[in-house]
């Protein structure tokens, strides 16, 4: 009973003491939950392999019950608390900070000229042990962590976000795999006996019942569960990092100013679409809006100004487009709409649709109303070639301008 309530104790100041950093993030960042988080792993692993207590169950250790399921659970509390962005990065930082450390620590044994110091001798056996398993626990703790925060959601779902239960059932699952796959290397390593095994193994589920009662009242009683929900697909990509690349692409297609697609989004576009044209017999129409009369909107308001109505007319256009189509700002105070599967009459009658919500929703400006007039270019079949289409449509853009603005011509063109 001893061995039980200094674990219990042991835990209750590990969690308090975490938890309190993890709040005072607000106030100091979270760098200093992080480091403690991260500095322990050394003496975690020392403990797992050296430092046992015998409870009716077998044998375990506090290193692997109170330090190692701890730190898991801190894990999924910051990923409770923030966002699979944020959490990645302990995540990552401690595999990679581990494995420096051992190579790091290999390195000793190049060194021909260590001075023994009286009662003192550098145990590198016993190094190479810990360095064997601080690696083998490093990328066990990379794959529960994920899996664990996986779990979590997945298990979430089904208890209706149920923080207790689903904590629980995931932590579980994740520390009953840890154990199976940790305790065949440490007894390769140390030769710890069987009854450790099971022992730890009971231990650990001790362990995680209790941490998800603690982190429940957390969030019962400090912080709650942020809000939101995301899909299990798109947090996968978020803790494995594989969302940077489409991100940074996707940004750089955004123009900064309206929040629609841009010029290079609609040139990728082209080249995409051209690569297709004999396997793909929709019809295809491009819309080009240019806002009328915007040189003056500029010469009397501003840029500031300026830049404001092509942002609204930007969402205007945005707004009233179906799924599936896209609006790009093209250059200047032109946009390019591009209509998929649509007669050239029924494109017609969205780019009316388009030019009257930009009339009626955009702010007017002195008391006249910001318009559009835009010229549309359908392919009768087959995707065609958008740049030709570009300019058809461009030509009909620049007869709307002459016949008195706010209006919407178009024609059909054979693909």
């Amino acid at each position: 009973m001893i061995g039980v309530l200094l674990l219990s104790i042991q835990a209750l100041v590990y969690f308090g003491v975490m938890t309190a950093l993890l709040t005072a993030r607000k106030v100091y960042g979270v760098g200093l939950f992080v480091c403690a988080l991260g500095v322990m792993h050394f003496l975690e692993t020392y403990l797992a392999a050296v430092f046992f207590i015998e409870l009716p169950f077998g044998l375990l250790s506090p290193g692997s019950t109170v330090l190692f399921s701890g730190k898991l659970m801190m894990f999924l509390l910051l990923y409770i608390r923030e966002d699979a962005e944020v959490v990645r990065q302990p995540i990552y930082g401690l595999l990679i900070g581990n494995i420096l450390l051992v190579a790091l620590a290999l390195v000793l044994r190049f060194h021909t000229d260590v001075v023994k110091l009286p009662g003192y001798a550098p145990d590198l056996a016993f190094l190479d042990q810990i360095g064997i398993l601080m690696v083998w626990g490093t990328l066990l703790l990379f794959v529960d962590c994920i899996a664990l925060i996986m779990l979590y959601e997945r298990v979430s779902r089904l208890f209706q976000r149920n923080v207790l239960a689903s904590a629980f059932v995931a932590s579980a699952v994740v520390l009953t795999i840890d154990q199976l796959m940790f305790y065949p290397v440490l007894h390769w390593v140390t030769g710890t006996p069987f009854s450790a095994l099971l022992g730890g193994w009971v231990a650990k589920m001790g362990a995680a019942a209790v941490y998800s009662v603690l982190v429940a009242l957390y969030l019962w009683f400090g912080e709650p569960a942020r809000a939101g929900r995301r899909s299990l697909g798109d947090i996968f990509q978020a803790l494995t990092y594989r969302n940077r690349y489409e991100d940074l692409l996707a940004r750089s297609l955004v123009d900064e100013v309206t929040g629609v697609k841009n010029r290079a989004a609609f040139e990728q576009t082209c080249r995409e679409w051209l690569e297709r044209r004999s396997l793909d017999g929709r019809p295809i129409t491009v819309a080009m809006a240019d806002v009328d009369r915007f040189k003056a909107i500029n010469d009397k308001h501003g840029h500031a100004a300026g830049d404001a109505v092509l942002r609204s007319v930007g969402l205007t256009l945005a707004r009233h487009v179906r799924d599936g189509d896209t609006v790009f700002r093209y250059g200047g105070e032109e946009f390019a709409i591009l209509l998929r599967d649509l007669a050239h009459p029924e494109a017609l009658e969205i780019a009316e649709r388009l030019r009257a919500a930009v009339a009626t929703e955009v702010e007017p400006l002195d008391g006249r109303a910001v318009t559009v007039s835009v010229g549309v270019a359908s392919s009768a079949y087959g995707a065609g070639d958008l740049r030709g289409l570009l300019d058809k449509a461009d030509k009909r853009l620049y007869e709307a301008k002459r016949l008195g603005r706010n209006r919407v011509i178009g024609e059909t063109v054979p693909a």
